[in-house]
């Protein structure tokens, strides 16, 4: 006896020919042409890369743009990133700085379809010229490089680690130009940001450069680079092995030695130092000064503030010393 199967289930028993389809198959084919080719598909790989290429060509650029490596071979880089010393610098600005300042950039990053504006163009010019790799990613890639907190702006740039320069030989730099020196020197400043707003700040009100001490510092990084806003392309940066020796020295040499502190015994405003050299020595927001760095200064000097205010961030307080004594100088030529 036979027992019936599903209805509308076929009969995998059935021997012999099946009816074709007529043709069917082959007409629903018919009027849509031949395949186009990969590079002319926008969703294949290939189409995302001659479009990059052609907005680079209308960038400028020449040449070919390289495209994020895919599957193992993306993971490799990946890998060897975990042991690269580099620094990634984001932000138009920053990126910008740093290329015209001729850092030796090992790769250029730019997002897809990233809005092209004067910028833009000319870091794709420059890197053109120089030879840096220009590797369009995507932005989440880029999301990822700039950090947590970091707002990248749709490009960033591989560079070196930061070389710091040293101390005395900022010093005879600046007086071998004929120049009064001016220098602000960190004791406990352990955030990059304060480091990169403390660089823009001397950069803008005519400072010669920023000293570091080596141990329990901030360190020119890839945050002090946003913050600065490119001016950690064009203001030195020195490495001191003892921030209280150097101070010493540099007071041997005839530099005054600056401390900004709450308790001060002198205002801010009533200081005279357009004819001197000077280093202005800050502190961090909640120690402030050391005790040994506030033994070797000259002079130790407060900003008057509201009774309603605890105290002044370290580069608001970097910010408005800089500005007083830029004036001073100013007034005196």
């Amino acid at each position: 006896m036979v027992k019936p199967g599903r209805p509308g289930a076929g009969n995998s028993k059935k021997k012999g020919a099946s009816k074709g389809t007529g043709g069917l198959g082959r007409k629903a084919l018919e009027g849509r042409g031949p395949t186009p080719k990969a590079e002319d598909r926008s969703w294949h790989v290939a189409g995302k890369r001659k479009a990059a290429q052609e907005r680079f060509a209308a960038a400028g650029g020449k040449g070919k743009v390289s495209q994020k490596p895919q599957g193992r071979d993306m993971n490799r880089q990946q890998r060897s990133k975990a042991s690269d010393d580099t620094e990634t610098v984001t932000g138009r600005n920053s990126v910008l700085e740093a290329l015209r300042t001729k850092i030796p950039a090992t790769s250029f990053y730019i997002a897809q379809r990233v809005e092209m504006d004067d910028r833009v163009k000319e870091m794709l010019s420059i890197a053109r010229h120089r030879d840096i790799p220009v590797l369009e990613v995507t932005r989440q890639e880029l999301d990822r490089m700039a950090g947590f907190d970091g707002v990248h702006q749709g490009v960033a740039l591989k560079v070196p680690p930061y070389e710091y320069a040293h101390p005395q030989d900022l010093l005879e730099q600046v007086i071998d130009r004929g120049e009064t020196p001016l220098f602000i020197a960190l004791d406990g400043i352990t955030d990059p940001r304060n480091l990169g707003a403390i660089i823009r700040s001397t950069a803008a009100f005519g400072g010669h450069g920023i000293i570091l001490p080596q141990r329990r510092s901030a360190s020119v990084n890839s945050a002090a680079w946003k913050t600065s806003a490119g001016a950690a392309a064009r203001l030195p940066v020195a490495l001191a092995a003892n921030l209280t020796t150097l101070l010493k020295e540099f007071k041997k040499q005839g530099v005054f030695v600056l401390g900004l502190d709450g308790g001060g015994d002198v205002a801010l405003p009533a200081l005279e130092l357009a004819d001197r050299p000077v280093v202005i020595v800050v502190g961090s927001e909640g120690k402030g000064l050391s005790r040994l760095v506030t033994e070797t200064c000259d002079q130790i000097v407060s900003i008057p503030i509201s009774s309603a205010t605890e105290s002044l961030n370290a580069g608001i307080a970097a910010s408005v010393a800089l500005y007083q004594v830029s004036t001073v100088r100013a007034a005196a030529e």
